[in-house]
Order: structure tokens, then C-alpha cells, then sequence
């Protein structure tokens, strides 16, 4: 299509135009509207003489509202638009809206629209828009929305102040009256959409920038979901995605050069300043605003990347302005005459919805931008602090999202204002048990499950307020409100909750600890492999810290300490945070017993030095800490004792009552303290009063006595008035006559005890933990929360669900100057912590709640997810208390799991008990480096599965094993031992069976074995169904538990050995069931590990040889044949290793057969043992070095033997070692030819054959050959020559000569010792 062909003409401007101002022209009525139809065909008739665009002509024309538009030609083209929308006509206004549209979304018109003069056409067409709503047309509100967006959305608009208010307003007022439910939640949109686009305008200080566009079916997460028709969501979603997609793309490069950059930047400047002069004039007392012009100057140029950037510093300016207005807005409250507002109501919950937007998106600037956080201080903390009074479940939720958010991103520069509005959203909601709200208590559930999912966020918790002793305990307090949530309502007490709430509330809770527990490990873990790998990836251990797990998009998972470090954070090591720790701990204890006895409290904060000793000291720990009972304080102030006088006395001092009014002077001493019932001791307190204020006010009264007086009669006053169990009040007249001639004989002036009389009568005298403003007394209890207690009474009055009733301004002001008054303190500095080490004190606090919590509800609850929680919440427990080496705790938890398997009553599992057994071999698996003693339930546990399984598949017991058969009847009985698979066949009534179908205790020895009574039948199915369960766990997992022992670290090895050594000794000396499946385990154990480094598996060997010493020596002889076997199957293995010369690792290893050989009675097990030794070193011989000392010493004691068979046995394998392998004895170790030598003289000495100790001195003759042949000093010279020794001069063949004729002697020495002892015994035989 050719440009004459264009309606409007080919310019850019005549195209937008030319078709709507046709359209108008056609819908218009002739008579009513000819002006607009003129004026209509005049700007066609122009538009259609201007040429095409240029750029030259558009950087020739400056400061026109439209583009390549003088800015006359550009007023006489829009005059048609304004008129369309001044008539009201809808068919006329529509057409004017789309021709807006286009030209806004396709950046033709340009400028700055704020508080400008009012003939500039642009700012009249805005306001014109906003009245549009009037009409009354549905459509047109649509058509509307559309315009308003497109216009903040243009990127060569700025719209400022009063106009961009206006436009906000305006949606405000379509989204509360809107003709439908389809245009309010476009309305709504659009609003949000707006703050997207004016905030991230704010966070990058430009105007040309990507915006995301807003969900509109997360709008409707908390309210208007009534207002849904059908597919209103659907159809706002497109709305507003089409309004966004039409702008993309623009600005384009011929429209920037004509951008009016020296007005954008160097405007006016008025409109932000009127506005702000406006808005401070509705609540300039409410708020307390002090920002100035020059104060927004200070933020000029912050965040642009040069001067000529569009915007500059106003834009952020727009950003104050909005995020103030809307605070205000939510801030309103119904007045008295219309309590129940229902569109004020609305109003407040969507601009809460909105600052809700903004906070979902705030980036950087919010945190390293001072002024913007004091924004956030200043008004939308203050507004969360006024609303906190509202029972509307919508605000409430919408509370806790935004307190999310600034968890979440700012909390380092909100220190204290969190610490304030967490016990007053999130605690005073979760500590009540019983008549909860059951969707607060949800909302606060949800909100806990999706902080205790960021495990930065956990940590800072803990450090910045439970180590503050300036702090609540928010995480002690956060672990313990959901034990008691887990727990229940007690019982007993009267409850408002439904069966179906109690359990979500439980459920809710237990997952909550369970993702606690589980990020404290995750961040466990993440800083000990960033420690680990510091040295070598220095450059990006500090982004490690960075990366934990988010909440809210991309933009929330950095966590706002790392970009607001240096406003008031610093990094803190665990030492210090335990000294922190310890000193709060301490303090609170010190106080507690102060509450119940205050003499001893004081006592033992003295001596904990957390008081000085002096009267004064004392005095100002009264009057200054949090936490002390007022009743106990007064009691404490008027006891007759030396020392609390002189604190009484201290305390009173240090007060100055200067120009201070008498009344006013009892009611400031007296809120502090609860004056004791006991009229001596308020004497001692009111004279000490009188004394102090007539020091402050000489001219006062005439003598202390008269203040004395009036201040007793102050006080009686006070309780006629104020007491409701007084009748006849006492009135003005007799107060005025009871006060008669106090004054040093004369009266005080009537007027004065008038006033002091109606001060007394209309404001009762209270302490501050009475009265509605907060002062800085404190106390444990809810109503005394951070000196909160008038907000706190606002919270908990009962209220209708719509009333809103605004908090107390003065109540306000205090909370602002407690923040500014903690601001300075070395408390509000944000600690940031990256030693793991923390988490030790952490797991001090939350252990005991949560074992309860994991306890109970896994042993009450048969919900599938419920107990899974709980289980996983038990494992990441282990992990954390193993891995930071927390004996108790980690044995504890483990235990518990253990108990949990229910594999010592097995006719009571259930799924949920093989659930925890499948917990604890992943226990095994993943933690077993860090288990020490826990080893022992773990193993426990395994040893129990075996023998289930083995009773299910029907096999014979261990007991038959170790039962020594006689024949074929032994045979017969072996066979009918064994009893068909249970599984399949159904039970015999065999007596193991029956006895882990009763059941036992988890600590005893044997299940069941003390457990009498009759089994029913319907115990003998529950149990074959269980025994069912237990396939799912089949022999892989159990034996990779045992393979995986090699890959444990050197402690950890040693500890499961001795854990198994345990539980193999527990099964070996059961009375009725001994079993080997530990034993067998150990064999495997020590097969798996036997390659390890020598001086580790000298440790492991330490543990093993007790173990196979004690049992070798069982009463059972059985078990110790068994054992002995298992002992020689391990030597087997052992010594198919080669040992070097000098080392002594085979005599270790052989050193409980020699053992067990001198120390048992057994003549079976001695038998066996000969016959084990001799197995081994006939089989092994070539590898037997330093072995051969615990041979000979085997062999020596069965010389001795009672037992002829042994003796026997013995010297057989005696005479077949000297005969073939004789040159092994001494091919290592010289000494053991001595033990040779000894071995056979005791043979010689045999009492039962002469033939034994006649070969036996034949020996000791063919050894004393050997020796004077040199074959010995040959082996010992052939040493000698391996030792490499040089040869210089002669000198090593000194040593060497001298060294063998030593060697040869010693050697002569046991020899012909033996060979007397044995003529000696022997002389007929010899």
C-alpha cells in the first residue's frame, strides 16, 4: 500500500491518528458533538499535508509532545483526542482510548508528565483518561486500564508525582467499584504490573528496561477469587500480556534522538517536592517524616551509568513517592462512626498486595541504598506494625509474606525490626495451642516450612537473636512452639481445634523440624567442603556461601548480607557467638531463679559475674534488665536486709525528679515495680521516695515528712479509685480534707491536691507492664514481648473479623524511638557466621524438642508422609550430631530409631517400622564415619533382620549348629529342627519362633526370652505378615552395610569392630538361642580390611584378639569350638601374606590361640587349637616368619597337657616342622630357635610316653648337630650380609666374628639346658 494511501497521512503520527479520528467522526453526533467533528476533519486535513518521518526533522523539533511534531501542531492534532474523552460518549470516547494506546505503545509521544502546568495537552489527556471511569461502559473501563498501562510502560514517558498517583488512584477506584468482576481483577493487574514497571525503573535508574510481566493467578493467592467469572483470569492474563508485548522493542533508535534528556534531567524538579508537601500534610503527625528535598538530592546520579541516561534520580524519587502512598493507604482505618468499611477494607488489602509486588521484586537497590531502607523502616514496618492489630485472615496472610521477603532479602539491615515482628506475627500464633485460628496457624506453618527451607536464614536466626542478649530467642522459641504443635493440646484442656485440624497442625509441625534439622546439615555440609577446599579454590569459596537454597525467584536466593555488607554487618567466629551464647544463657538462668527467689538470684549473678557487687550495680540490674518479675521486684526493694536496703536506697537515687510534677514524679518511680502488699515494706519505699524528690525539688515541700505523707496517701488513692472491690469511692472533698495540715502543721494549696486528685482518678498509676505504652521492662511472657504490650493487647482483644481498629499513636512513636534508640548498640550489628562449629549450639537448643516431636508422632501416627518426615528429620539428626561429634544427642537420635524398627516384637510392625529400618541401614551407610558407639544399635538391628529372615525361610537355628551331633539320631533331631517356610506354610509350634512372636524389650539380650503367656493365633499371622514386610529389605542392603566397613576411616573401623565384637558376644552367650551371624560378619569384617596400613589394622587386630580370647574361653563349648574355627579361617587368610624380617604382626595375630591354649579347661578346645596351629603351618610354613614364637608356645603348653591325645598331636607336628622344615625356624628371627629348644625340652618331660620325650632329646641332639655345623650362624651371617654392612679396614669383619661367637653361645646356652634337665629325668632312657 502506497503513503497516500494511509489514512492520516504517511507520517508515523498520522497513521496512529488517522483511523480513530475517522472512527470518532463516524460515531460522533452531529449536533451534540459538530465541534469534536470539526476539529476531527481540520487534524485529518493537517496530518494528511505533513511528509513522512525524518530524522532530521525530528532533532530539529525539541520538546514536542509528539514525534516529528512541532509542539503547536502537536497540541492542534491531540485537541481532538481531549475533546472525544471530555464528551462522555462511549462511542466516541472508545476510539479516542485505542488512538492513545497506539501511541503510547509505540513511543510517539514523548515527555515528562508530573505536576506540570495545566495547559500542556499531555498532562490534560492524562486526567481526561482518569475521568473516563465514569462513564459507566464497561468497555471503555477495559479500553482505560489499557491506556494507563501503556503509558507507564512507554520507556519515553516519564510520568512523575501528582500524575502517576493520579493513575494508581484511578485503577484503585476501578479495581473497588469496577462494573464486574473481569475489570476489578484487570484493574488489579494493572496496578501490579505498574509497580513492576516503576521498580525495576527504581533498581536500575533508567527507563529503558526489561520488566517482567505479573501473574495474575498469584494475585489471587489470598483474595478475590470470587470475583473469577469463569475465565477471568485467563482473559486478564492475555490483557495484560498484550499491553506489555506492544511496547516491547521501543524505544527505537530515531525516537531516542529526539528524547528530551535536559528536561527529563534537569526538569522542574517541583513535582516530586508538591506532592510530597501533599502527601506529608495527611499524616505529617502519623508519621513523623522528615525527608527534605535536600535529602532526596543525596540519591542523585546513584545507579546511573552517566549523565545523559533518561531519568536519572527522579525516577527513584516516583519510586519514594509510590512506595510511601501506598504504605499510607494501608494504613487507613475505619473510623468510629463506620467500623465495619468494607471498601476501605478492600483498599487496604490490595495496596498490601502491592507492596507485597514490590518486595517479591526487590533487588539490590533496597539493600546498599540507605534511604531505601529507611523507607522500609519507616513505613512499611510501621505498617505491618499497625495492621498486626486486624483479625481479616487476607491481611494476616499478606503480612506474612511481606515479613517473608524481608526476612528473606533484608533482614540484615532490619535487625530489630525483625526481632519485634517475629514473636508478634509468627510466635504469638504458633505458641497457641489450644484456640488457635486454624488459617493463621496454617499460614504461620506454611511460612516456617518455607524459611526453615533456606538454611542461611536458620543459621542468622539463631546467631543474631538467640546469641543477642539483647534479643528474643526466636529459634528456641520457633523449635519449641512446634514441639508443642507436634505435641497437641494437653490433655485435659479445653480445645476449639477439630480431630482433622490437631492432626494437619501435627503433620504441619513435624515437617517443619524436619526441614530445620535437614538445612542445618545441608549448610553443615556446604561450609565443610567449601574449609575443605579453601586452600586450593580460594577464588570461589566466598560464592559457595552464596549459594543456598531460595524462596522467590533468582533475585531472592542472594542472600542480602553478601550485598549489604557494608552498612552493618561483620563476620563472626563460633568462639565468640559461644561466649555470647553462653553469657545470655546464664543471664536468663540468673533471672529465673531471681523470679522465684530474688536474694538467690542475685547471689548467683554475682557470683557468675554477671552483677558487680555493689549496691548500685545491683540497683541498675533492676531497674535496666528485661525479663525480672515487677512483683519481685518491689518484694526484693522493701526487705529490711542491710544489703537490699542499701539497694532500695540506690535504686531510688537513680532516678531525677527535677521540675518533675509530683504525681507525675510517683507514677514515673512507680512503673517499673509492683509495690509489695506489705505496709512496712512501702513505707521503707515511699520515705525513701519522699526523701529523693524533695533532694530533686528543694522548694517543693516545706520537709521530706510532707512529701512522705502525700505519697502514702497517693497511693491510697490510687487502690479506692482504681479497685473495683472498693464500693463508696473516696471523692475529691475527702481527699483534700484527709491531706489536711501535712505541710509542716499548714495545708497544701487546695488547687494543687484538686489536680492531683483528677490526675489520680482518670490515669491510674500502674507499672509499664500494665499500661499501653512500652517501656523497656520485659518478661517471658507473651503479653510482655519486647516491650510490645499495648500492640500485643491490640492482637489478642477479641474482635470482629472485619473491625479494624488502629493502634495507639503514641504506641507508635515509642516503637519508632525504641528502633532508633537500638540502632546504636553494638546488638544491632547483623553477625554473619560461616564455622560450621555454630551448629553445636544450635543442636543444644533443638535436639530434646525434636527427638520428642519425631518420638511421638512416629510412634502415634500410621500416616505414610507423616512418619517419613519424621524418619528423614532422624537421619539428617544423626548427621548433623555425628558429623559435629555430639555424643548424646547422636546416640540418642539413633537409638530412638532403633527402638522404632520394632524388630524385637515383630508381631507388632508395621509398614512404618520397616520404614525405620530401611533409616537406619541408610544411617549406616552414609554417616558410618561419624557413628562411634552408635554402631552398636545399628548392628543390633541388623543381627535382628537376619534371624527374622532366617525363621521366615524356615532354616534351623544357629543352636543346631553349635550343638555337637552323636550319630544318626543327632542327625534326625538336626533334621526336625528345621520347620517349613513361614511364609508359606503357616508356623510350627517351635520354640524360637514363639519366642520372637512374644516379643521382648529393645535391650534385651534375646527377644522374648523373658517373655511368658500363650501365643494367640492372630499374633502368629500379624507375625508372618510382617515377616512379609521385611522382604523389602533384602540380604544386598544388610551385606552392604558389612562391604561398605572399607571404606570407613581408620576411628571409624575400629569403633564398628568393637560395636560388632559386641553384638556377636550378646548373640554368643544367649541361654536359649545362640547365634553366629555377628561372628561370621566379623570373619567377613576382618577379610575386607585386612589390606589396610599396618598400624590400623594393628588396632583393629587389638579389639578382635580380646574378642576371640573372651569367647574362646565361653562356658558354651560350641560357641568356642565356632569360634576357634572363625580364628583359624582368619590366620588362614592372614598368613597368605608375606611377612618381613623383624616385624612381629604374626605373633600378634596368633597370640589368642596361645591364649586361649594356657587358659582354657576345655580339652576339646585345646585340641582343636593344636590341630589349628598345625594346619596352618604345615599349609603355610613358607610364609611363617615371626609366627613361629606363638607356635612354640602352643606347642609347649600341649606338651604339658593332661590330655595324652594332645600331647601327641602336638609333638607329631613338632617332630614334622624339626624333620622338613627346620631351616625356616631361624630364617627371620634367632630367638626363635630358643623357642624351638624350649618346646622340645618340655616334650622331653612328657609323662605319658617315653617314646614322646626320647624323640624329643633326639631333637634337641639334632639341633645341637646343626649348631656345631654353623647351619644356624650360616643363616644369622647371610642376614648379617643383607644388612649391607661396609666393609672398611677390617673392621665390620671384627664385628661380625665377635657378634658370631655371641650368637653361638647363646644358642649353646637353652640347649644344653635342655639336654641336662632331660639325663636329669630320663637316665636309664638315655
Amino acid at each position: 500500500m502506497s503513503a497516500s494511501q494511509y489514512l492520516g497521512g504517511p507520517s508515523s503520527c498520522g497513521r496512529a491518528l488517522g483511523p480513530c479520528l475517522d472512527k470518532i467522526v463516524k460515531n460522533a453526533a452531529w449536533r451534540k458533538h459538530s465541534h469534536l467533528v470539526l476539529s476531527c476533519k481540520s487534524v485529518l486535513d493537517k496530518l494528511e499535508s505533513l511528509p513522512a518521518d525524518s530524522i532530521s526533522i525530528s532533532i530539529s523539533i525539541s520538546h514536542s509532545p509528539l514525534f516529528s511534531l512541532s509542539p503547536s501542531d502537536a497540541d492542534f492534532v491531540l485537541n481532538p483526542i481531549l475533546l472525544a474523552l471530555d464528551s462522555a460518549y462511549p462511542k466516541v470516547v472508545d476510539p479516542a482510548l485505542e488512538c492513545l494506546f497506539k501511541l503510547f505503545s509505540s513511543g510517539l509521544i514523548r515527555g515528562e508528565i508530573g505536576h506540570t502546568p495545566p495547559n500542556l495537552i499531555i498532562f490534560k489527556i492524562i486526567e481526561s483518561v482518569c475521568k473516563v471511569c465514569g462513564i459507566g461502559d464497561e468497555a471503555v473501563e477495559l479500553s482505560m486500564l489499557r491506556v494507563l498501562l501503556s503509558a507507564v510502560r512507554s520507556p519515553c514517558v516519564l510520568i512523575r508525582g501528582e500524575c502517576l498517583v493520579h493513575i494508581v488512584r484511578t485503577c484503585y477506584n476501578i479495581y473497588l467499584g469496577g462494573l464486574n468482576g473481569t475489570n476489578q481483577i484487570c484493574a488489579k493487574s494493572v496496578l501490579a504490573q505498574i509497580m513492576l514497571v516503576v521498580f525495576t525503573r527504581v533498581e536500575e535508574d533508567s527507563m529503558d528496561v526489561n520488566v517482567k510481566t505479573v501473574s495474575v493467578g498469584e494475585l489471587l493467592q489470598f483474595t478475590d477469587k470470587n470475583l473469577n467469572e469463569g475465565s477471568s483470569i485467563h482473559f486478564c492474563q492475555n490483557f495484560v500480556n498484550e499491553v506489555m508485548a506492544a511496547s516491547e522493542g521501543v524505544p527505537d533508535d530515531r525516537l531516542l534522538h529526539n528524547q528530551p534528556t535536559d528536561e527529563l534531567q534537569n526538569g522542574s524538579g517541583g513535582a516530586g517536592d508538591d506532592d510530597d508537601k501533599v502527601a506529608e500534610e495527611d499524616h505529617k503527625s502519623e508519621l513523623g517524616n522528615k525527608e527534605t528535598n535536600g535529602e532526596a538530592d543525596t540519591d542523585v546520579g546513584v545507579g546511573a551509568s552517566g549523565g545523559g541516561e533518561v531519568g536519572g534520580s527522579k525516577i527513584r524519587e516516583d519510586g519514594f513517592l509510590l512506595f510511601r502512598n501506598l504504605c499510607k493507604l494501608s494504613m487507613k482505618f475505619s473510623s468510629q462512626e463506620t467500623p465495619d468499611d468494607q471498601i476501605l477494607l478492600r483498599g487496604k488489602i490490595l495496596s498490601l498486595e502491592l507492596l507485597k509486588v514490590i518486595m517479591d521484586n526487590g533487588g539490590p537497590v533496597w539493600r546498599n541504598n540507605e534511604r531505601f531502607l529507611n523507607t522500609i523502616k519507616q513505613f512499611l514496618c510501621l505498617s505491618l506494625i499497625k495492621n498486626t492489630a486486624l483479625s481479616v485472615m487476607a491481611i494476616f496472610q499478606l503480612q506474612c509474606s511481606i515479613f517473608m521477603m524481608l526476612l528473606v532479602k533484608f533482614r540484615s539491615g532490619l535487625k530489630e525490626e525483625i526481632g519485634i515482628f517475629f514473636p508478634m506475627l509468627v510466635l504469638r500464633v504458633l505458641e497457641n495451642v489450644n484456640q488457635p485460628s486454624f488459617l493463621q496457624k496454617m499460614t504461620v506453618l506454611n511460612f516456617l516450612d518455607k524459611i526453615s527451607q533456606d538454611s542461611q536464614i536458620i543459621v542468622d536466626i539463631f546467631v543474631n537473636y538467640d546469641c543477642d542478649v539483647d534479643a528474643p530467642n526466636i529459634y528456641e522459641r520457633i523449635v519449641n512452639g512446634l514441639l508443642k504443635t507436634a505435641l497437641g493440646p494437653p490433655p485435659g484442656s479445653t480445645t476449639t481445634l477439630s480431630s482433622v485440624q490437631d492432626i494437619t497442625f501435627r503433620h504441619e509441625s513435624v515437617k517443619c523440624l524436619a526441614s530445620i534439622i535437614g538445612s542445618m546439615g545441608a549448610w553443615m555440609d556446604q561450609k565443610l567442603r567449601t574449609k575443605d577446599s579453601y586452600l586450593s579454590k580460594s577464588s570461589e569459596s566466598s560464592t559457595s556461601t552464596e549459594n543456598h537454597s531460595t524462596l522467590n525467584g533468582d533475585d531472592a536466593s542472594a542472600p542480602d548480607y553478601d550485598l549489604h555488607s557494608e552498612m552493618n554487618s561483620e563476620m563472626s567466629d563460633a568462639a565468640t557467638l559461644e561466649q555470647r551464647r553462653a553469657y545470655k544463657i546464664e543471664l536468663q538462668k540468673g533471672i529465673s531463679i531471681f523470679n522465684r527467689k530474688p536474694s538467690k538470684g542475685i547471689e548467683f549473678l554475682m557470683n557468675a559475674k554477671k552483677v558487680g557487687g555493689s549496691p548500685e550495680e545491683v540497683a541498675t540490674f533492676l531497674k535496666n534488665t528485661t525479663g525480672l518479675n515487677e512483683t519481685v521486684i518491689g518484694d526484693y526493694l522493701g526487705e529490711r536486709d542491710v544489703f537490699c536496703l542499701r539497694v532500695m536506697h540506690a535504686y531510688v537515687d537513680s532516678f531525677n525528679f527535677k521540675e518533675m510534677d509530683f504525681g507525675e514524679a510517683i507514677r514515673f518511680f512507680l512503673r517499673g515495680f509492683r509495690l509489695p502488699g506489705e505496709a512496712q515494706k512501702i513505707d521503707r519505699i515511699m520515705e525513701k521516695f519522699a526523701e529523693r524528690y524533695c533532694k530533686c525539688n528543694p522548694d517543693s515541700f516545706t520537709s521530706a515528712d510532707t512529701a512522705y505523707v502525700l505519697a502514702y496517701s497517693v497511693i491510697m488513692l490510687n487502690t479506692d479509685a482504681h479497685n473495683s472491690m472498693v464500693k463508696d469511692k473516696m471523692s475529691k472533698a475527702d481527699f483534700i480534707r484527709n491531706n489536711r495540715g501535712i505541710d509542716d502543721g499548714k495545708d497544701l494549696p487546695e488547687e494543687f491536691l484538686g489536680t492531683l486528685y483528677d490526675q489520680i482518678v482518670k490515669n491510674e498509676i500502674k507499672m509499664s507492664a500494665d499500661s499501653s505504652v512500652p517501656q523497656g521492662k520485659q518478661a517471658n511472657s507473651l503479653n510482655k514481648l519486647l516491650g510490645l504490650d499495648g500492640i500485643l493487647n491490640l492482637v489478642t482483644g477479641k474482635q470482629t473479623e472485619e473491625k479494624a481498629l488502629g493502634a495507639n499513636g503514641l504506641l507508635i512513636r515509642q516503637i519508632q524511638e525504641q528502633f532508633k534508640a537500638k540502632s546504636g548498640k553494638s546488638g544491632s550489628i547483623y553477625h554473619v557466621v560461616t564455622d560450621a562449629a555454630i551448629l553445636r549450639f544450635m543442636v543444644e537448643v533443638c535436639w530434646g524438642p525434636m527427638l520428642a516431636a519425631f518420638s511421638v508422632t512416629l510412634d502415634q501416627s500410621d500416616d505414610r508422609l507423616a512418619t517419613s518426615q519424621c524418619l528423614q528429620g532422624f537421619q539428617c539428626a544423626v548427621h548433623v550430631t555425628a558429623v559435629m561429634s555430639m555424643q548424646t544427642q547422636r546416640d540418642a537420635f539413633v537409638t530412638s530409631v532403633a527402638k522404632f524398627t520394632y524388630l524385637h516384637c515383630a508381631a507388632d510392625m508395621k509398614l512404618k517400622n520397616v520404614d525405620a529400618v530401611k533409616a537406619i541401614i541408610s544411617i549406616a551407610i552414609e554417616d558410618g564415619n561419624n557413628l562411634q558407639d552408635a554402631w552398636e544399635h545399628i548392628l543390633t538391628c541388623l543381627s535382628r533382620i537376619e534371624h527374622l529372615q532366617l525363621l521366615g525361610e524356615g532354616a534351623p537355628p544357629d543352636a543346631s549348629y553349635l550343638t555337637p551331633s552323636n550319630g544318626e539320631t543327632d542327625e534326625k533331631a538336626l533334621k526336625s529342627i528345621g520347620h517349613p517356610s513361614l511364609k508359606k506354610k503357616g508356623t510350627l509350634q517351635n520354640p524360637a519362633v514363639m519366642a520372637v512372636v512374644r516379643g521382648g524389650s529393645y535391650d534385651s539380650t534375646t527377644v522374648g526370652v523373658n517373655s511368658l503367656g500363650l501365643v494367640t493365633p492372630g499374633q502368629i499371622i500379624n507375625f508372618i505378615s510382617n515377616l512379609n514386610l521385611l522382604d523389602q529389605i533384602g540380604n544386598f542392603e544388610l551385606n552392604h552395610v558389612f562391604a561398605n566397613s572399607q571404606r570407613l576411616n581408620s576411628e571409624a573401623i575400629v569403633a564398628f569392630v568393637k560395636a560388632l565384637c559386641k553384638v556377636s558376644i550378646s548373640e554368643l552367650q544367649s541361654p536359649t538361642d545362640p547365634r553366629v551371624f555377628s561372628l561370621t560378619k566379623i570373619v567377613e569384617i576382618a577379610h575386607y580390611n585386612m589390606n589396610r596400613i599396618r598400624l590400623v589394622w594393628s588396632r583393629i587386630w587389638n579389639v578382635l584378639s580380646d574378642f576371640f580370647v573372651s569367647v574362646g574361653l565361653s562356658e558354651n563349648l560350641s560357641v568356642a569350638i565356632f569360634v576357634m574355627d572363625s580364628l583359624r579361617q582368619l590366620a588362614m587368610k592372614f598368613l597368605e601374606r608375606e611377612e618381613l624380617a623383624n616385624y612381629n604382626f604374626q605373633n600378634e595375630f596368633l597370640r589368642p590361640f596361645v591364649i586361649v591354649m594356657q587358659k582354657s579347661s576345655s580339652t576339646e578346645i585345646r585340641e582343636l587349637i593344636v590341630r589349628c596351629i598345625s594346619q596352618m603351618v604345615l599349609s603355610r610354613v613358607s610364609n611363617v616368619k615371626s609366627g613361629w614364637k606363638s607356635v612354640f608356645m602352643v606347642f609347649t603348653v600341649a606338651a604339658s597337657d593332661e590330655r595324652k591325645n594332645v600331647v601327641l598331636l602336638a609333638f607329631e607336628t613338632m617332630e614334622k616342622i624339626v624333620r622338613e622344615y627346620f631351616p625356616y625356624i631361624t630364617e627371620t628371627e634367632r630367638t626363635t630357635f630358643t623357642d624351638c629348644v624350649r618346646c622340645l625340652t618340655t616334650f622331653t618331660n612328657s609323662r605319658f610316653n617315653s617314646d614322646v620325650s626320647l624323640n624329643a632329646i633326639a631333637f634337641l641332639r639334632f639341633c645341637a648337630l646343626k649348631l656345631a655345623d654353623g647351619g644356624l650362624i650360616c643363616n644369622v651371617k647371610s642376614r648379617v650380609d643383607d644388612l649391607s654392612i661396609p666393609i672398611v679396614d677390617g673392621i665390620a669383619l671384627d664385628v661380625e666374628n665377635h657378634s658370631n661367637q655371641d650368637d653361638h653361645a647363646s644358642f649353646w646356652i637353652p640347649l644344653l639346658t635342655g639336654n641336662l634337665l632331660s639325663r636329669k629325668e630320663l637316665p636309664y632312657a638315655a
